[in-house]
């Protein structure tokens, strides 16, 4: 990775204190950028600078509407690259059996936070007419995913954020996409064939082959792959890039 690709560029990471989050933090540091990570997870955000002390940590809720704003103050006010990283699975269930309290939490994060963040940040980026905004959504939101509504509801509705962003925020220099991951290899997606190889009565090594299936390359994701294509993004390479939805999955074909 080149040190200068991302040379004085202010990056702020959400749920960077493990998986993809703090391989993204990392990667966006070692490539020049000056990384704020922030999570709940205060032992992951240690164990990240303890690897990268260039990364500044802060510890906070995403989905805090005041912690956002602090964040925001921490890294100066000011944000040249905003990584709407956080999420999460939310229930495995039949929709009927969703409770209201899973279907507001699934929102709160996976959805609220990513317009809570691109709030704070977009006022600066507007006066420095400039900045790239990155939500990571979901291969699953173009497909659908029975048994996990509330998670494939708010990552769809990611992309049309990203989709209404990009044209508002155009005309003043600010570039808003969305990355789609495929499985990312690692703790959060062994959870998830778990409770759906649970949820469903068969073996969990049978429900991974059967997610592999749909994916034309047969494979899943790297946190590295979704890293390299964030770098790109935000590289004067990727300076035109708009109002995209950019799937890094291997070309998910159908999930079940």
């Amino acid at each position: 990775m080149a040190e200068s690709l991302l040379q004085d560029q202010i990056a702020v990471v959400t749920a960077a204190g493990g998986g993809a989050g703090s391989v993204i933090a990392d990667t966006l540091a070692r490539a020049g950028a000056q990384v704020f990570a922030c999570d709940v997870d205060a032992k992951g955000l240690t164990a990240l600078t303890s690897r990268n002390p260039t990364i500044h940590a802060i510890h906070a809720d995403a989905g805090d509407e005041s912690a956002i704003e602090h964040i925001v103050r921490g890294a100066g006010g000011r944000v040249d690259l905003l990584v709407n990283n956080v999420g999460i699975a939310g229930p495995t269930a039949n929709a009927e059996d969703i409770t209201l309290q899973d279907w507001n939490e699934s929102i709160r994060v996976n959805l609220t936070s990513h317009f809570l963040f691109a709030r704070a940040v977009i006022p600066g980026m507007k006066l420095r007419r400039s900045g790239l905004i990155l939500n990571i959504s979901s291969g699953s939101a173009r497909v659908g995913l029975p048994m996990r509504l509330p998670y494939v509801v708010t990552k769809g509705a990611v992309l049309s954020m990203t989709k209404n962003l990009a044209r508002e925020l155009g005309p003043h220099g600010i570039r808003v996409n969305a990355i789609l991951p495929g499985a990312i290899r690692g703790d959060r997606i062994n959870r998830v064939i778990d409770a759906k190889a649970s949820a469903l009565g068969i073996d969990r090594i049978d429900y991974e082959k059967q997610l592999l299936r749909y994916v034309s390359l047969r494979t899943m994701v790297e946190p590295d792959d979704i890293a390299a294509m964030i770098v790109f993004l935000a590289s004067a390479a990727g300076v035109r890039i708009s109002g995209q939805m950019i799937g890094v999955d291997g070309n998910v074909e159908w999930e079940e």
